[in-house]
């Protein structure tokens, strides 16, 4: 393809874009007039480019003339959101994280009641190390990303798993009463990261911040483990810049609310 040749169709697909993020602004259908005014392309411009859309099922034509988002658009989302592979794309920022750092990085699921570690970095330092098993489970209220969760249940929530569990002691710094954990909770509401002061595993903290979906739902989190008198809290910050890092490489747009 020659050199002009490929610079038209460049163009043709930005023009084609503009259409697509014109209706994308909008709630209602938009007409041909409205689209040329949104998008500053010449009338017989955009409607060519509109009938290849309406033709490949990208935009619908509706009665009188007006278009919206078509079906295909739809059936794409479903099917990159099925390729989306969680691991694959938190790996390389828990890689930046710990290259950074040098301290433990972990990815965690939640399964009931629990937490389930599904990849990790270890530490590379020499002293005391952190050693999480890929497939170790932990309560939700004795892990950072735990109480994340938790507090994404909700406090009727939060109080069901309290009397269901009984909030079992791991170490002498494991919250045991539903009052302490509701204010950790919102400590954790207002910094958008949670702490683990050696709850779960004598010697050892963690810092802890939420995944989320292109629906905005919590489903996964990431953390940050080191021995208790390594562990920086101002980590914290870094720490959910990554994990909201990681949130956007699988369609989360922040602000959305869960449906």
């Amino acid at each position: 393809m020659s050199k002009p040749a490929a610079k038209a169709s460049i163009q043709v697909i930005e023009r084609m874009m503009d259409l697509v993020e014109a209706l994308v602004r909008s709630p209602e259908p938009l007409n041909l007039k409205k689209l040329t005014e949104e998008t500053g392309l010449h009338t017989s411009t955009a409607h060519r480019i509109l009938s290849v859309m309406v033709d490949h099922r990208i935009v619908d034509r509706l009665e009188p003339g007006r278009y919206r988002l078509g079906i295909r658009l739809l059936e794409l989302g479903h099917l990159v959101r099925s390729r989306i592979d969680l691991r694959t794309e938190a790996l390389p920022v828990m890689q930046a994280l710990h290259d950074d750092l040098h301290e433990t990085v972990n990815l965690s699921v939640r399964q009931g009641d629990e937490m389930v570690y599904i990849e990790r970095l270890v530490s590379d330092r020499q002293a005391m190390r952190v050693a999480h098993l890929i497939g170790a489970r932990a309560p939700l209220h004795v892990t950072a990303v735990g109480k994340i969760f938790l507090l994404e249940d909700g406090p009727e929530l939060c109080r069901q798993y309290a009397l269901r569990t009984q909030l079992p002691g791991l170490t002498r710094n494991t919250i045991r009463d539903l009052g302490t954990l509701e204010k950790e909770l919102d400590r954790i509401r207002r910094s958008g990261y949670a702490f683990d002061n050696e709850e779960a595993e004598p010697g050892v903290s963690c810092l802890g911040a939420g995944i989320r979906d292109d629906e905005g739902h919590l489903v996964a989190g990431l953390s940050l483990s080191a021995p208790a008198n390594r562990l920086n809290k101002n980590w914290g910050v870094t720490l959910k810049e990554a994990a909201d890092s990681i949130s956007r490489a699988i369609g989360w747009v922040p602000g959305r609310v869960p449906a």
